[in-house]
């Protein structure tokens, strides 16, 4: 996502939890206050809108923890809260006359900076995303190959046995890229040069599918990242959040607001590296790369946002997604059904019938269920990282002028 993608728009064409109009009736409504009261209801704001991120006990399947969904209503609850934070800005400078005291303005500028730094990160969730979408039109290959009504046949076999080669070369070679090779990838890796096990195929017949299997994946590997070969999760997450300590008890003013959003910027940049591949995002998953943890004492939102910080540490250490190419929810799903499926064909006789037909034909209808699903959540979910992008370039814009104001 270029800079000079940005249209300069200031709308958004998606839905928040909270809108913008009412954000900024709330926020009028503190004004008359005094600013004490309107860094203390921004402080209340950002806990209320990291409080509803936590997982519920009821919350429907869309929106479980770590799905395209939950994932969207973090980059809305960042987008709002930075939306708040500039307005406590403006009302701060428009208090100090227009011109923030020195102190204060280099704050605001630290964040900024610290801000400008998520712009890779949201490249690379972008690219993961498209990568996520690669997978899933190789699975509905499969799935759709088997879902056709009628009796089965062995070129269908052969359809479903070619994409989820081509898929399972697309997994070894992502996950060994982003955490190592494991899970579901180190499970087909063993498909990847012969026909599922069919004891029938012909080595030359075996030779040409392993040929097309890895022209196709070389095909789908050509698309290049937008950031660096070179570029690492981790690192970029450890340069997010560098220097970035609770402010001192005699700092006062925008020192605990530009500190709320820099923890808030930091645990949505990690939650997208999590959820998504990215290059080096195991390492990205280690507890060392989160900054310290904020006083639970002297911020409403540290105890909702350490809680999600624990939430997703913990999901990384489950046995049966540490090796996954990403944690998001949909992708889970996809590695399962994906090797269910492979199973059913591996082990189904030709023609298929009774019991190993039926086996063949739920796996693939779960599996293009799963596809379905990632189909529905993938579109808004790369839109909206394309959102937060563009908004962190909006307000760095916007900084360097007011900024640039303050020097003439």
């Amino acid at each position: 996502m270029p800079v000079t993608d940005y249209q300069g728009s200031t709308s958004s064409p998606f839905s928040f939890g909270r809108s913008l109009l009412s954000l900024r009736r709330d926020t009028t409504a503190i004004m008359p206050s005094g600013e004490e009261a309107d860094l203390e209801a921004f402080q209340r704001h950002v806990a209320s809108t990291l409080a509803e991120l936590l997982p519920a006990a009821d919350a429907g399947a869309g929106d479980e923890f770590l799905s395209a969904a939950w994932i969207r209503r973090l980059l809305e609850a960042f987008v709002l809260c930075q939306e708040e934070f500039r307005v406590v800005v403006a009302q701060a400078r428009r208090r100090a006359g227009a011109q923030l005291p020195v102190a204060a303005e280099r704050m605001v500028a630290e964040f900024h900076e610290r801000a400008v730094k998520a712009l890779d990160v949201c490249n690379a969730a972008r690219d993961g995303v498209d990568q996520v979408r690669r997978w899933e039109r190789l699975a509905d290959i499969a799935a759709s190959a088997l879902g056709a009504p009628g009796e089965v046949h062995e070129g269908q076999l052969r359809r479903a046995r070619k994409a989820l080669t081509d898929l399972s070369t697309l997994l070894v070679d992502d996950a060994a890229a982003a955490s190592g090779a494991g899970g579901v990838a180190s499970f087909l890796s063993s498909h990847r040069n012969r026909s599922f096990g069919r004891a029938r195929a012909s080595p030359s017949r075996t030779a040409v599918a392993g040929a097309a299997a890895s022209a196709s994946a070389s095909h789908f590997r050509s698309l290049s990242w937008s950031v660096s070969r070179t570029w690492s999760a981790a690192r970029q997450l450890q340069a997010i959040g560098a220097g970035l300590a609770a402010p001192r008890a005699h700092e006062a003013g925008l020192a605990a607001p530009v500190y709320s959003m820099g923890c808030v910027l930091h645990l949505t940049a990690w939650a997208l590296v999590a959820a998504v591949p990215c290059p080096d995002r195991g390492n990205a998953l280690q507890a060392h790369h989160l900054p310290a943890a904020p006083p639970r004492a002297a911020f409403p939102w540290a105890p909702p946002l350490l809680a999600l910080q624990e939430r997703l540490a913990e999901e990384g250490k489950r046995k049966d997604r540490r090796h996954s190419c990403g944690l998001l929810k949909e992708i889970h799903s996809l590695e399962k059904s994906t090797q269910k499926l492979a199973e059913a064909i591996d082990a189904a006789p030709i023609p298929l019938f009774g019991d190993r037909e039926n086996d063949v034909r739920e796996a693939a209808a779960e599996l293009a269920a799963v596809c379905e699903s990632m189909r529905d959540g993938l579109e808004p979910l790369e839109r909206l990282v394309r959102e937060v992008f563009h908004r962190i370039v909006r307000s760095r814009v916007d900084g360097l002028d007011s900024s640039m104001h303050n020097a003439d």
